[in-house]
């Protein structure tokens, strides 16, 4: 192999990009290509890595298909890390086959690596563990095994599994020491982060206050929680789903609210049926959505009347507590997952949130209006994020060395 392409190889697989593209920078050759697309993705700037990578693996022989396949997940890592859900998956798929029957074990476990991080950001969190179990991260180099215990760590976080999560992010943390990578440790740290910053709100007795992942986690003992973050309702011994039944949902957290005392019959109508006034209709609506929520709860709390209103009573727990998302209203879903700090198309985020594009984009619109999001580019290139834009690149951990051996 060519020693310049070998060193500038080498200088990517520990996150050196401008020392890589000292080396390949003039050259036009396929392997330089590929390098050089890495690196410019490594430093930022995606459009132009992946219009390299494309390059790389048209310029690649038809005998040099482990190559092309390198360059494929470069492709579709970039392509997650610019939130392009659009991008198939399938060609993933394919690509990581290759590098199987190729015995590039290194390389398809990257990308298995992708294709897991993908499914854990759109919510397949059981598909992500079935894709788990056939990855042993054993005998794959310190780079990958962080990349592996990341994604473990990521879902143990969202099945709410803290102390899975805190093992699973030192594991990553002394693969990433290993690997003598400091942006790789850097995002360790990044990822470790949640652990120690509010996921959610605990509202009781009308007042509120933030809460740990872990805490979250305790939540549910003693305690009848109604889970505005899933809603659902839910005990140590029960759990019913109101995912379907907004209006006996918007009751249940309202009387949770304000348990122990009632909630005045103007003020569940206020908030369930959003009338200013309440009328005898009204109030005859609200008999019927009443009734209907103690079918539902019959297991876990009663609902008694009052004189003034309504009582939320849980049958088996000492306490009755609300979890609200931090970021709620509207449209509170989209500001979520653009909390992260990434640009995300319309497209990805109706993905992620399985929902319509035009209904993504309205809510974008109406965000922006109201100065919460902002956009830039234009046409299919147009990204949406939160304010303000982050000041440093994206790190990305594409794959290493990608000309072939």
């Amino acid at each position: 192999m060519d020693s310049l392409i070998t060193a500038a190889a080498r200088a990517l697989a520990v996150g050196d990009a401008l020392g890589a593209l000292k080396r390949v920078a003039l050259r036009d050759d396929a392997p330089a290509l590929a390098l050089r697309g890495i690196a410019m993705a490594q430093l930022g700037d995606l459009v132009r890595a992946k219009a390299l990578l494309k390059s790389a693996a048209r310029a690649f022989g038809p005998r040099e298909a482990v190559a092309r396949a390198r360059c494929v997940v470069a492709e579709a890592e970039i392509a997650l890390v610019s939130r392009d859900l659009t991008w198939p998956p399938k060609a993933l798929e394919v690509a990581r086959k290759v590098l199987e029957a190729h015995g590039d074990r290194v390389n398809a476990a990257h990308a298995r690596n992708v294709e897991l991080r993908r499914l854990v950001l759109i919510g397949r969190l059981d598909e992500a563990e079935r894709a788990l179990e056939t990855l042993d991260p054993t005998p794959l180099p310190p780079a990958a095994r962080a990349a592996h215990e990341l994604v473990v760590a990521g879902i143990a976080i969202r099945r709410l599994q803290t102390n899975a999560a805190h093992e699973a992010l030192d594991r990553a943390r002394r693969a990433a020491r290993e690997a003598g990578m400091p942006v790789l440790t850097a995002e360790v740290e990044n990822a470790a982060h949640v652990l120690s910053a509010p996921v959610a709100r605990l509202i009781s007795r009308w007042r509120e206050s933030p809460l740990l992942l872990e805490e979250v986690e305790e939540l549910g003992s003693g305690t009848l929680v109604v889970d505005a973050c899933r809603h659902v309702v839910r005990d140590d011994q029960l759990s019913v789903s109101l995912a379907t039944r907004p209006v006996l949902f918007t009751l249940a957290r309202t009387l949770a609210e304000a348990w122990p005392t009632d909630v005045a019959r103007g003020t569940l109508i206020a908030r369930a049926f959003r009338g200013k006034h309440a009328d005898e209709s009204h109030r005859a609506r609200l008999r019927v959505e009443i009734g209907r929520l103690r079918a539902e709860l019959r297991g876990l709390a009663e609902v008694s009347a009052t004189k003034r209103g309504f009582a939320l009573s849980p049958r088996h727990a000492g306490e009755t507590a609300v979890l609200a998302p931090l970021v709620e209203g509207q449209h509170g879903a989209v500001l979520a997952f653009l909390a992260d700090g990434e640009a995300w198309s319309s497209s990805a985020l109706a993905i992620a949130l399985g929902t319509s594009p035009r209904t993504v984009q309205r809510a974008l619109d109406s965000l922006a209006d109201e100065g919460r999001v902002q956009s830039f580019g234009r046409g299919r290139a147009r990204r949406w994020m939160s304010p303000p834009l982050p000041g440093f690149p994206t790190i990305l951990l594409l794959p290493g060395p990608l000309p072939s051996d």
